[in-house]
């Protein structure tokens, strides 16, 4: 019997048959899941929770695989194509089982073997049965039966009886391996306490901590939370601790210790002598701190260069074996496993070498992030001032990251040596004395590159500084940006940032040209140096054969990564000693005098404070000194006032005894710890109990107490979250009592003896200054010694020891009756005020209201307002309870789930319309083609060897090589400045685009929003638009082109190889959505935690003073430690799931080209040209690292395009109304009378909260002086804003000479109004860009608005005059002094609407009185409104209205509401007046 007698018998239809069920089977796998997926299945990511896992599960997967891999290898090892084609879909079919049972069956909620699966298991058992029948029966007597047939057949039915075992048994149990999914998704609950208590273990523990040698080898560690990303939206709860020795407190002990004994002069204990740091030091410093690790890569290194030049040297000894040449025995084989065995050694030394230097990089930069905060601290004033905010916070995010940054390029400096004489080795063993030319053309090109290098280094640099100088600007203008508003001045500093960034722009493009010409160069060096070679070569008569030249060309391929990086590490290594040297210097900074103050303990002495012949001065090179000849002695439990003139030095008295002012000469004694409350009210961002505790434990009975006392317990209830109640950055959303309030509330509660107040009582109504007094000076801190600023006369007599000031000396000290007549300076101000009361009858005024303030009688007048009080508190609740709650400042909006195509789309689509990006293509297809062509061109016209005629001649040869090479040049180049050309563009418009959104948004928007999202947004998300995003997307389109080249070429030599490329690349791209899914969260969430660290540095800074008075340094070291751990956690785990990713498929690819070589080696000889099979191995030697690239492009373009989704988020911000309407823009006099009108004016900050203004209807005659008066928090600010239409009215209207003020532009409305505002405010420049930003007036004009604000003086004495330098914030200007700076400002303008709130709050009585009288003058005809808190400041006023809890409730001339003794203004004049004639001792007594 033969088997054409029975064809039913036969291989080929057994074959055939076989092939057919497995296709089915494909196909049917492939419904089901289509199925799945449409119906919902499991794609949702919240159905797809791991609760149960599959028994045997690991067994039937490894079953498949191995199926999977032997299938595989008989369809490369058999010849025939009825077996090849049976095995080849085999293959697939298990791989496909194998991919549907773990992704698609496993994540499910069934709990059995799908039905079908079991089916198939026992149809594949009887075909493995009956092919093992008929090999014993038919198949072995025929002698047909190959080896590798019956290793087949036996394979095939021992795994078909495991996997119907586990069809069979199979189920799904729990495993308890899933409590760390569990855990890390925060969903697993237990009943049983030890359980739980597990179950939290794992939150709390790193799982680096905890991997095992095999894990961190394969970085499987790291796949619970890359199975959690894919189950649910990442939180930073979700993303595992950091290693022990990762995290701050790992990390900073050790750097210090280093830091120390590299430091000549360190004194050891944790402490550095500064002064004497180097940049040296430094940098020997972070080495020697992690050298475990700098010698463990080092390892890595060189294991991964070896292995990378394996393939390039073996490369003639295959092409001669292919050609039947054998160096020797079982030459084939051994070629095979030592390129397949070098190829997976690069991949695991090349990932752990990454991954190493990766976590040196993060350690070196928590360290210098610590330091550089902790240094930040502790800087003087002199050091403070010539270094500002946004500088400092530049040397943390720019130097630290550049100096981390470093340590990718650690050991290039030995690295690129070595490959350039590896690769030198392997030519002059191929090539002769023409490696000689391979040399000289390597070093002319490394020779190019340096001036390329020097000029690209030159313009990233010029870049930095004028990014820095537009950050600087830009954060200046987002912390002002409510007076730049108010003003109508925000076009025009939109206008500076735009030339700002022209400027900027200027360098960009340059960097981008020249990285362009590098791009160039990188690309065309092996072309150039291949030519030159080769070139030599015909010269010098050497023989090119194919096989010589494809070792080669793998060489110069392998050459082209240290040609380029020399250069490129030289720079970076000049770029790292910039930043050493600028970090360096900034921590050999002046710091602090620590023996300016000499610290007793607590309870040592009965003196609290004693300053002896003190002498101290901001400036040391300035004469006279700030302070000179202090002499005084206060005792504990004594209450000291401070007064004198705007100027005269009393904030820098508390400073002084603070130790911040440096010293000349003297002493200063203190014994107990301190409390201190500044003039500028220092609020963190948080809710309010974090800033009243202070990092204080909460005592719910003290806690009451201090709220009562500082008038804050109302306030709270009314407020919808209480003191849960966020605070907007600076305390945007408080009124400036509110914030004071809040500081005195702070001091409070901290277990202080010396309390230091800084005029804390001007920002508040005379009636809460009066309560505070009493309550809290009086009051809580009665038993304590007390030094207190004040403005404000009436609070002296209650101090103990009074200190009068001027021009830096005490003039006077002693009690209030004893120096009362003792000298002329504390009777100026006395005068000044009693001046000021003048109008009223003090006397009889106190005489008649004082039982009332008492409450002891009038008690009927007293309980309707105390009654409607509470009224007011429950409409307030009642009217908060319809609105859903919500904080002012929520959460960073971030977007989830897969970045959409449409980002893509508008960025590709931003420049030129998208009109560039086929040029693009066309330009990088050609250059893949034409490359291809002159690779394939060598190596068929190249002879294999000497005795073998070559097709050409070698002048064509070469020739027809070098306009291939000429060709792909010109490609490459075009492409280069196309993509620097689009990205150019690109950056440019989406800039405008967001900061002109940004800059029209209303005021809401930025309460609402941390100047530190927006800073992140104009910084680090537009340098990645700018210099990262273009390139990526233009990677990831070359290396698919490339990708697909090199495939065209390997399949060109064996069509095979499709059979493993398909599925390879399918598991590739399988594995990167998998990966990218917690990729992109993790890349979310950094981009959310990095802009804490910055806000809390800024804060930290500019509130150092008080930070070091309450002696909490160490704990806002601790918050800093905190966040920076809480922004390394994604880092640090999204770079390690990046090498996760590419472990897997550099694994992938060397099984590719496994295959591929494998395949080659079993060809018969002559059935391929052994030049174009070399030349696939040469393709195939980089198809590691290309695919590799692939993926980490696609995927770091899907982290980075994050940055242009939230440059687009802020670029379709809503904005404010029209700046102008031309159909509805007023006369040019307008408003002629200055008549203002309000019509039941009703006003609430957001639609989710309650209403502040309730209803206001009344008329602010023109030309007349209005007086606004209310409790603070009353409304007055929001009145205000509404004016300015800062906030629109939801219901009602406010007309100004007949227009309504709703209808007009907001440019036009705000130009014709001024506004001396609350917090006074000035810009970083000079005096005169501060008074006149808009250079609309002359120096003679800016001299008198300066004479008239009490400035001019003081300008005059300076230097510079008008071009003296305002530092940032008007740090070297007082408070008061900036308030007059304001004044002088509307001035300048005189217009008709002049709005003063609280225009003189930080200044003395007189200079008021003063003030006011030239506002009086100065604008006799317009229409004024003041709001204040110093009564005698609209006594003058012929209106006065005074709001309560949002109501008008009262409005009249102050005459009549005067004379009607039970009017509440009568009340607040009284309170004021008997507070000025009448100490608080005397008052304790009734």
């Amino acid at each position: 019997m033969t088997l054409s007698d029975r064809f039913f018998l036969g291989p080929v239809f057994l074959h055939g048959f076989s092939a057919s069920c497995h296709l089915l089977l494909l196909l049917t796998l492939s419904l089901f899941w289509f199925f799945r997926r449409v119906g919902g299945g499991s794609s949702r990511k919240e159905d797809r929770v791991d609760k149960n896992a599959l028994l045997h599960y690991k067994i039937t997967l490894s079953a498949c695989l191995i199926l999977f891999l032997l299938f595989m290898f008989v369809c490369i090892y058999d010849r025939h194509i009825a077996t090849q084609l049976d095995t080849g879909v085999r293959a697939i079919t298990w791989l496909a089982t194998s991919a549907y049972i773990h992704f698609v069956f496993l994540p499910s909620s069934d709990r059995k073997i799908p039905t079908v699966l079991s089916v198939w298991w026992g149809i594949f058992f009887l075909i493995s049965s009956s092919s093992i029948a008929l090999d014993f029966l038919c198949y072995r007597k025929l002698g047909i039966m190959e080896i590798h047939l019956w290793v087949l057949d036996f394979g095939s039915l021992m795994a078909s009886i495991v996997v119907n075992f586990t069809g069979f048994f199979g189920k799904t149990v729990e495993d308890g391996s899933n409590r760390l999914h569990e855990s890390l998704l925060n969903e697993a609950s237990s009943p049983n306490d030890a359980e739980m208590e597990v179950q939290r273990g794992y939150g709390n523990v790193s799982l680096f901590t905890n991997a095992s040698f095999f894990s961190v080898l394969t970085f499987s560690w790291i796949s619970p939370l890359l199975a959690v990303g894919n189950k649910k939206t990442l939180d930073l709860k979700d993303v595992p601790q950091l290693d022990k020795n990762d995290n701050v407190d790992g990390v900073v002990p050790i750097f210090i210790s280093k830091l120390e004994s590299c430091n000549s002069d360190g004194r050891g204990n944790n402490e550095l002598d500064a002064t004497h740091l180097t940049s040296f030091s430094l940098a020997k410093a972070l080495i020697s701190s992690s050298w475990k690790l700098v010698f463990l890569t080092s390892i890595y290194v060189l294991l991964s260069t070896l292995a990378s030049y394996v393939g390039p040297y073996l490369m003639d000894y295959f092409v001669q074996y292919l050609n039947g040449h054998q160096t020797f025995a079982n030459g084939g084989y051994i070629l095979v496993v030592a390129f397949i065995v070098a190829n997976l050694l690069e991949c695991i030394s090349k990932r752990q070498w990454h991954f190493r230097l990766l976590q040196i990089g993060m350690r070196v930069r928590v360290f210098l992030v610590s330091i550089i905060y902790q240094k930040g601290l502790t800087l003087s004033s002199n050091a403070r001032q010539g270094r500002s905010t946004g500088e400092i916070i530049n040397i943390m995010s720019v130097d630290a990251d550049r100096i981390a940054l470093f340590a990718w390029y650690l050991h290039d400096l030995w690295k690129v040596p070595l490959q350039i004489a590896l690769a030198l080795l392997i030519l002059y063993a191929r090539l002769g004395l023409a490696s000689l030319a391979a040399l000289a053309a390597s070093f002319g090109v490394m020779l190019v590159n340096i001036p390329l290098g020097k000029l690209e280094n030159k313009y990233q640099e010029k870049l930095m500084e004028s990014k820095d100088i537009r950050m600087k600007s830009t954060s200046e203008i987002l912390r002002n940006m409510r007076i730049l508003k108010l003003q109508g001045w925000e076009m025009k500093f939109l206008a500076k940032i735009t030339e700002l960034r022209k400027n900027e722009i200027n360098w960009l493009k340059k960097y981008a040209y020249m990285s362009a010409m590098t791009t160039y160069v990188f690309w065309g060096a092996p072309i150039f140096v291949a030519v030159v070679t080769f070139g030599t070569c015909v010269l010098m008569g050497i023989p090119l054969e194919s096989g010589k030249v494809l070792s080669a060309l793998a060489t110069f391929r392998v050459l082209q990564e240290p040609i380029y990086t020399l250069p490129d590490t030289i720079s970076m290594v000049i770029q790292t000693k910039v930043s050493l040297d600028r970090l360096s210097s900034f921590l050999c900074l002046e710091e602090l005098q620590k023996d300016v103050v000499e610290k007793l303990p607590r309870g040592s002495s009965d003196v609290a404070i004693e300053l002896i012949n003190g002498t101290f001065s901001w400036d040391l090179s300035l004469e006279p000194p700030t302070l000179r000849d202090l002499n005084f002695k206060v005792l504990q439990g004594m209450r000291v006032a401070v007064c004198g003139t705007v100027g005269s030095g009393k904030s820098s008295l508390l400073a002084c005894i603070l130790g911040e002012v440096p010293k000349i000469a003297g002493t200063i004694k203190l014994c107990g710890s301190t409390a201190y409350v500044a003039q500028s009210p220092w609020i963190q961002s948080g809710n309010i109990q974090e800033n009243i505790l202070f990092g204080k434990v909460m005592d719910i009975e003290k806690y009451d107490n201090v709220l009562e006392a500082c008038s804050l317990k109302m306030e709270l209830e009314i407020l919808p979250f209480g003191d849960q109640t966020v605070i907007g950055e600076r305390g945007i959303n408080l009124s400036g009592g509110q914030k004071q309030r809040i500081q005195i509330a702070r001091a409070l509660y901290q277990e202080a003896d010396i309390f230091l107040f800084d005029d804390p009582f001007s920002a508040v109504d005379a009636h809460t200054g009066s309560h505070l007094f009493k309550e809290c000076l009086l009051g809580l801190l009665s038993s304590k010694t007390i030094i207190y600023v004040t403005h404000q006369v009436d609070f002296l007599p209650s101090a103990d020891l009074i200190l009068v000031m001027k021009d830096g000396k005490i003039t006077q000290i002693g009690k209030y009756n004893d120096i009362v007549t003792s000298g002329s300076d504390l009777m100026e101000l006395i005068g000044a005020h009693k001046e000021a009361l003048s109008a009223l009858d003090n006397t009889e005024l106190a005489k008649d209201s004082s039982k009332t303030i008492d409450g002891s009688s009038n008690s009927k007048n007293n309980k309707p307002t105390l009654n409607e009080d509470e009224k007011d508190s429950k409409n307030s609740k009642s009217n908060e309870s319809e609105f859903q709650k919500a904080q002012l400042v929520q959460e960073e909006e971030r977007e989830k789930g897969r970045v959409g195509f449409w980002v893509y789309w508008k960025y590709i689509t931003t420049a030129y319309k998208g009109a560039l990006v086929p040029v693009i293509l066309l330009a990088e297809t050609l250059f893949q083609v034409l490359q291809i062509a002159s690779n394939y061109w060598m190596a068929w016209a190249a002879p294999v060897s000497k005795d073998v005629k070559a097709p050409v001649n070698v002048l064509t040869l070469i020739y027809v090589y070098i306009a291939l090479a000429l060709g792909s040049s010109t490609c490459i180049l075009i492409r280069a400045f196309l993509v620097a050309v689009a990205a150019l563009k690109t950056a440019t418009v989406m800039f405008n685009k967001m900061l002109f959104s940004i800059f029209r948004a209303p005021m809401s928007f930025f309460d609402s929003t941390p100047s530190g999202r927006i800073l992140s947004r104009a910084s680090t998300d537009q340098n990645d638009v700018d210099t990262v995003t273009p390139y990526l997307i233009s990677s990831v389109a070359f290396t698919l082109i490339q990708l697909g080249g090199m495939v065209a070429v390997m399949s060109q030599v064996a069509w095979q190889v499709f059979i493993v490329f398909i599925p390879m690349i399918g598991l590739s791209f399988w594995y990167q959505r998998y990966y990218i899914e917690t990729a992109r969260e993790l890349a979310r969430l950094m981009g959310m935690f990095k802009a804490p660290i910055i806000q809390h540095f800024s804060e930290s800074l500019s509130g150092s003073t008080t930070i070091r008075s309450f002696n909490e340094e160490s704990r806002f070291v601790n918050i800093n430690s905190q966040r920076l751990d809480e922004c390394n956690r994604p880092r640090f785990h999204s770079a390690c799931a990046m090498e996760w990713l590419c472990f897997r498929l550099n694994v992938l690819s060397s099984i590719m080209f496994a295959f591929s070589l494998i395949f080659l080696s079993c060809l018969p000889r002559g059935v391929i040209d052994p030049g174009i099979a070399g030349l696939a191995v040469t393709y195939g030697l980089n198809l590691n690292m290309l695919q590799t690239w692939v993926i980490w492009s696609l995927c770091n373009l899907e982290n980075r395009i994050i940055s242009v989704e939230r440059i687009v988020q802020y670029s379709n911000i809503s904005s404010e109304p029209s700046l102008v309407i031309e159909t509805s823009r007023p006369d040019g006099n307008w408003p002629s009378m200055g008549e203002v009108d309000l019509r039941d004016l009703q006003v609430r900050y957001a639609p989710h909260m309650p209403l502040v203004l309730k209803g206001l209807t009344c008329i602010f005659p023109g030309g007349l002086k209005t007086g606004i008066v209310g409790r603070t928090g009353s409304g007055k600010s929001t009145l205000i804003q509404t004016l300015f239409r800062i906030i629109d009215p939801c219901v009602g209207q406010i007309v100004i000479d007949g227009i309504d003020i709703s209808t007009i532009g907001l440019h036009d409305l705000r130009s014709k109004l001024s506004i001396i505002p609350q917090d006074p405010t000035m810009f970083e420049g000079t005096v005169r860009s501060n008074l006149d930003p808009l250079e609309e007036y002359t120096d003679e004009q800016i001299w008198e608005a300066l004479d008239c604000c009490q400035l001019g003086d003081e300008v005059r004495k300076k230097v510079n005059k008008l071009d003296s330098v305002v530092t940032e914030n008007g740090e070297n200007w007082s408070v008061g002094q900036r308030q007059l700076a304001c004044l002088g400002r509307v001035i300048l303008k005189r217009s008709k609407v002049l709005v003063l709130d609280e225009a003189t709050a930080s200044v003395d009585t007189a200079t008021d009185n003063l003030i006011q009288k030239t506002l009086s003058q100065m604008f006799l005809d317009s229409t004024v409104i003041a709001i204040a808190h110093r009564i005698t400041s609209v006594l003058d006023s012929d209106m006065v209205i005074l709001l309560d809890d949002g109501l008008i409730a009262e409005h009249d001339t102050p005459t009549r509401l005067l004379e009607n003794k039970s009017s509440l203004f009568a009340k607040l004049v009284a309170e004021y007046s008997l507070r000025s004639n009448f100490s608080y001792d005397k008052l304790n007594t009734f």
